[in-house]
C-alpha cells in the first residue's frame, strides 16, 4: 500500500511540474482529493506555491488552500509569503509573516526573511524592517549572504543608505547579487559617486560584473555625466557579449544622450534590439539637446517598426520642437497625442507647449495654454512661463506669473531671481528692490548650486567659490588665466550678475565677485585635459547669463568644445557659439 501511495504521489509531482494554468491545476488537485493525498507535504506545497506564486496562479485561491492545511511547514509559509510580497498587496506578507511567529511551530529561513524583506522594501516598512532584522540576528541568519543582501536592498529602499553599507560590509562574503544590490541601492538613492566607487571595489576584489551591474552603474554615469567610465563599461558589455540585452543597450543609450555623445547612442541603437524605451531614449535624447528634426525622424521611423508611442515618446518629442523653434510641428504633435493615438497629456507636455510658445515670444498664448489645462493650480507652468518671460524681458507677464506663484504659496529664490532679472533689463530699480525685500521677508533660501566634471575616470564636483579640492590652488590660479583669455576673446563680466545673501543660485540679486561652480569646473578641466578634449560638465540649477557668457568665450579662447547639462537642458558650446543661441 505504501509504495502504490508513493508511486501515486511521484506521479501527481510530475504532473504538477507540467501544470501551466488554474483550470489544470484544480482538475489535478480533484485527482488528488480522490486518492487521498490532499495532505501529502510535497503535492500540497506544490499545489499551493503554483497559486501563491505563478503568473497563472490566484492569491485568493492560494489563501484558501492555506487555510485548509494542518500545522503549513515552513515551505507553505514561504509561499504564500512570496506570493504576497510580489503581489499589489504586499503589506499581506508581513500580516502572514507575523501569523507565523505567533501561531506556527515552524520557523523563519532563508526565503521566508528574504520574502517578508522584499515586502518591507516595497511598502516602506523601516520599523519592521528593523524588527525584521533583529529576527535575523536572533536566529543566527546575519551571516547569511541571500539574507543580508535583502536587508541592503530593503534598508537602501527605506533611504536608510548608511545602514545599508554597515550590512553589506560586515558581510562575511558578498557575491555578485550582493555587489549590484548595493551599487543599485546607492543610484536609487541619488548617490552616483559613491555607486561608482563600489565598482572599483569589485575590481580590487575580482568580482566580476553581469548586465545587472552594468544597468546600475551606467545610470550612475548618467547622472554625472561620466562618459569615460560609460564608454569603459560599453567596452565591458561588448566584451561580455551584452550588447544584444535589452536592458544593457537602453542604459547604454541613456547615458551616452545624457553625457552629451549623441553619436554614441547612435552607434548603440543601431546594434542592438529594440523596445519602446529603446526608441524613446533616442527621441528624448534628441529632443534635450535641442535637436527637434532628429527627434521627428526617429519618431516616424518608431511608426514604420510598429511600435506604439507613448508619453515619453512625446515629451521627446514636445522638447525638441520647443528647443528648435518648430512650433507648428509641435502643435500638431500635441494634438496628435490624444486624436490619433489616445495618449493623455500630462503637465510636462503642458509645460512644453507653455515653452514652445513662449520661447517664440507668443507669451500670450502661452498663458492662454495654461489657463486651457487642467493644471492652473500647478506652480511648475507658471514657473515656466516666467523663464519664458525672462527671456523676452516681459515685464506684465512676468509678473502675471509670479503673481500666480504667491498665490499658491510656491515663490522660491529662483522665481525672485528671474522677475528681478527682468527688472534690471527694464531698468527698474524699484522692482529689484522689491525682489530683493521679499527675499529677505518671507527667509526665501535658495538651492546650493554644484557642478560635476569628469577627468582621468573620476568625477570632481564644485560648489561656488569651493577651496575643498585638493587641487584649489592651482584651480584658482587657472581660472584667473582662463579669465583673461577668455576676455581677450571679446568676454565681458555681468556686472549686474546677481547673488542672494552670498549663495550662488540660477541667477543673482547682487553684484558679486564670486566664483560659480561651472567656472571651477572648467578651469579644472582646461588644467587637466590635452588640448582638443571636450570638456563635459553637469550642473543641478540652470546656467546664469555671466557664466554662459563665459563659457561661449572660452570655447573660443581655447579651441575647446565645451558641453553643459544643466536643470533645463543641453548647451554645446564651439567656436564662441551655443547650440541654444542664447534662448534658455
Amino acid at each position: 500500500m505504501m509504495v502504490l501511495e508513493t508511486s501515486k504521489a511521484n506521479a501527481i509531482l510530475t504532473v504538477l511540474q507540467g501544470c501551466n494554468n488554474l483550470t489544470r491545476l484544480k482538475k489535478i488537485q480533484a485527482h488528488v482529493i480522490v486518492n487521498g493525498l490532499q495532505n501529502h507535504p510535497a503535492i500540497s506545497n506544490s499545489i499551493l506555491n503554483f497559486c501563491a506564486v505563478s503568473i497563472s496562479g490566484s492569491l485568493p485561491y492560494a489563501q484558501h488552500l492555506f487555510k485548509h492545511i494542518l500545522n503549513p511547514q515552513t515551505q507553505a509559509w514561504n509561499s504564500i509569503i512570496r506570493g504576497f510580497a510580489q503581489s499589489p498587496s504586499p503589506v499581506q506578507a508581513i500580516f502572514y509573516y507575523n501569523r507565523m511567529l505567533f501561531d506556527s511551530v515552524s520557523g523563519p529561513d532563508t526565503f521566508t526573511f528574504s520574502f517578508t524583506l522584499k515586502a518591507c522594501e516595497r511598502i516602506k516598512a523601516l520599523k519592521k524592517c528593523e524588527e525584521v532584522h533583529g529576527s535575523i540576528i536572533r536566529t543566527g541568519y546575519e551571516r547569511d549572504v541571500v539574507v543580508c543582501t535583502g536587508l541592503v536592498r530593503c534598508y537602501g529602499g527605506n533611504g536608510c543608505v548608511e545602514i545599508a553599507r554597515m550590512v553589506f560590509d560586515n558581510m562575511p562574503e558578498r557575491d555578485l547579487v550582493a555587489w549590484n544590490a548595493m551599487i543599485s541601492c546607492y543610484s536609487q538613492a541619488g548617490y552616483h559617486q559613491e555607486a561608482l566607487r563600489i565598482y572599483d571595489y569589485m575590481r580590487n576584489e575580482n568580482v566580476g560584473v553581469d548586465g545587472f551591474t552594468l544597468v546600475g552603474l551606467l545610470s550612475s554615469c548618467s547622472h554625472v555625466g561620466a562618459l569615460n567610465m560609460g564608454v569603459k563599461l560599453h567596452r565591458i558589455a561588448s566584451e561580455k557579449g551584452l550588447l544584444r540585452n535589452v536592458f544593457v543597450g537602453n542604459a547604454l543609450i541613456d547615458m551616452y544622450a545624457k553625457c552629451g555623445n549623441l553619436d554614441g547612442a547612435l552607434e548603440v541603437f543601431n546594434g542592438m534590439p529594440r523596445d519602446a524605451f529603446t526608441w524613446n531614449s533616442m527621441i528624448v535624447g534628441f529632443g534635450v539637446h535641442g535637436f527637434g528634426d532628429e527627434a521627428i525622424y526617429f519618431f516616424n521611423q518608431m511608426l514604420e517598426a510598429g511600435v506604439r508611442p507613448n508619453s515619453i515618446a512625446f515629451l521627446g518629442l514636445l522638447c525638441g520642437c520647443s528647443h528648435q523653434g518648430l512650433v507648428e510641428e509641435g502643435v500638431e504633435f500635441f494634438h496628435q497625442m490624444s486624436s490619433k493615438f489616445n495618449v493623455k497629456p500630462g503637465i510636462k507636455h503642458y509645460g512644453c507647449m507653455v515653452d514652445m510658445y513662449g520661447r517664440a515670444g507668443k507669451l500670450e498664448k502661452a498663458l492662454e495654454i495654461i489657463g486651457d489645462s487642467p493644471w492652473q493650480d500647478d506652480p511648475v507652468l507658471w514657473r515656466i512661463l516666467l523663464s519664458s518671460s525672462k527671456i523676452h524681458k516681459n515685464v506684465v507677464i512676468g509678473e502675471i506669473a509670479i503673481r500666480n506663484l504667491s498665490q499658491l504659496g510656491a515663490v522660491n529664490a529662483g522665481d525672485c531671481v528671474l522677475l528681478a532679472t527682468i527688472y534690471a533689463g527694464a531698468n527698474d530699480e524699484q522692482g529689484v528692490a522689491r525682489m530683493r525685500k521679499l527675499i529677505k521677508k518671507q527667509g526665501i533660501k535658495t538651492t546650493p548650486g554644484w557642478s560635476w566634471i569628469e577627468v582621468s575616470d573620476q568625477v570632481h564636483r564644485f560648489v561656488v567659490d569651493d577651496k575643498s579640492h585638493p587641487d584649489s590652488g592651482m584651480i584658482y590660479q587657472k581660472l584667473e588665466e582662463v579669465t583673461h583669455k577668455a576676455t581677450m576673446a571679446g568676454y565681458v563680466e555681468d556686472k549686474s550678475q546677481f547673488i542672494i545673501h552670498g549663495s550662488c543660485s540660477e541667477e543673482c540679486l547682487e553684484s558679486s565677485s564670486t566664483y560659480h561652480s561651472e567656472k571651477l569646473a572648467i578651469a579644472f578641466g582646461l588644467a587637466k585635459t590635452p588640448e582638443g578634449t571636450s570638456l563635459r560638465i553637469v550642473k543641478n540649477l540652470r546656467v546664469c547669463r555671466d557664466c554662459h557668457e563665459f563659457t561661449k568665450f572660452v570655447s573660443r579662447a581655447f579651441n575647446r568644445d565645451i558641453i553643459v547639462r544643466d536643470r533645463l537642458r543641453f548647451h554645446h558650446f564651439k567656436g564662441g557659439l551655443c547650440s541654444c543661441r542664447d534662448y534658455w
